[in-house]
């Protein structure tokens, strides 16, 4: 589906067929007839828990792209350690701040109840993700569902493929576009930024460095110092917004960025590299288009190295294999 266009997936999403996505196939209409009141249930208890923690859609699309990020999107973010064979991709440093991984089992717990052994955590993940968009006032994104969940789950992967807060314009261009995505989806599914927030350890490194950043507004500098005062953070989880609206998904990511307050130095980079500068000024000017790239992206992301049909299973419980 790399090449279609946005009016070819809206047209298939309408005719609820199937559309091929990476190793297998997914579809719109997957839980059609084995749990049709799927979605309605997710977005209620979506709503329940985001009405407790504002801060919550951040964390559901956190934890979307890591699944992804590692062996795809396969729900192996949720399995906990045992005594066997299986060590948790927690152990990751690159999974610190991830949470809300018991609120999909919550989720799941639920659909058991409705339509038992049929909804994959790993399709609960995207669409909790999803909900999470939508909920922050972003686009109301439609995704193919049919996912399986892994048996398997590797920090090694966690360490080797979660990029580092440090990443560059050309490491991030390469991961996404190995996904499938245009160039404009890659700055496009950056956004995500939009909502929530950056801890100082991740930070630090970029404000102490002996060459300063020179495209940092120099005023949202010293508001981070004040936040972050010492290069080894006192405190693990001592935090910064994203950008300045950060519980709405919106594009002040990019309104911040073009001001030089980008919070990470990748967000600094887009601003300046000639391939992606063009386009985070056309996403600063024209929220809806950036909607619309997001969305595109978010697709594509939700859908890749997923395990359909005789691969995976659908786990009874989110954190552990049956």
């Amino acid at each position: 589906m790399g090449n279609c266009s946005l009016l070819l997936l809206l047209g298939a999403m309408l005719m609820g067929v199937s559309i091929g996505f990476s190793e297998g196939q997914l579809a719109y209409d997957y839980y059609g007839l084995t749990c049709p009141n799927l979605e309605n249930i997710v977005r209620q208890e979506m709503l329940s828990i985001f009405l407790n923690d504002a801060t919550a859609p951040a964390a559901f699309l956190r934890l979307m792209f890591h699944d992804c990020q590692v062996q795809g999107c396969d729900a192996s973010i949720l399995l906990d350690s045992d005594d066997f064979s299986i060590t948790s991709e927690m152990v990751s440093s690159r999974n610190f701040g991830i949470r809300d991984r018991e609120m999909i089992g919550r989720i799941k717990s639920i659909l058991e109840m409705e339509c038992p052994g049929q909804v994959s955590c790993a399709d609960i993940i995207a669409l909790a993700a999803k909900e999470s968009v939508s909920l922050s006032r972003g686009p109301q994104i439609q995704v193919p569902l049919g996912r399986k969940d892994s048996t398997t789950c590797s920090y090694q992967q966690a360490n080797a493929h979660l990029p580092s807060p440090r990443i560059s314009v050309d490491g991030l261009l390469n991961m996404f576009i190995n996904k499938g995505m245009t160039l404009a989806e890659s700055v496009a599914i950056l956004g995500a930024h939009t909502l929530g927030v950056g801890h100082c350890i991740n930070i630090v490194d970029r404000l102490y460095d002996p060459e300063p950043d020179e495209g940092m507004d120099q005023s949202f500098e010293a508001q981070l110092r004040l936040s972050c005062p010492t290069q080894i953070p006192v405190e693990n989880l001592t935090m910064v917004p994203n950008d300045i609206t950060p519980l709405t998904f919106d594009n002040q990511y990019y309104r911040d960025v073009l001001m030089g307050r980008g919070l990470f130095g990748i967000d600094s980079s887009i601003s300046r590299d000639p391939r992606t500068a063009p386009i985070v000024s056309q996403f600063a000017l024209d929220q809806n288009y950036f909607f619309q790239v997001f969305s595109a992206a978010f697709v594509k992301l939700s859908s890749t190295n997923v395990l359909t049909k005789g691969k995976g299973e659908v786990r009874r419980q989110c954190n552990q294999v049956n």
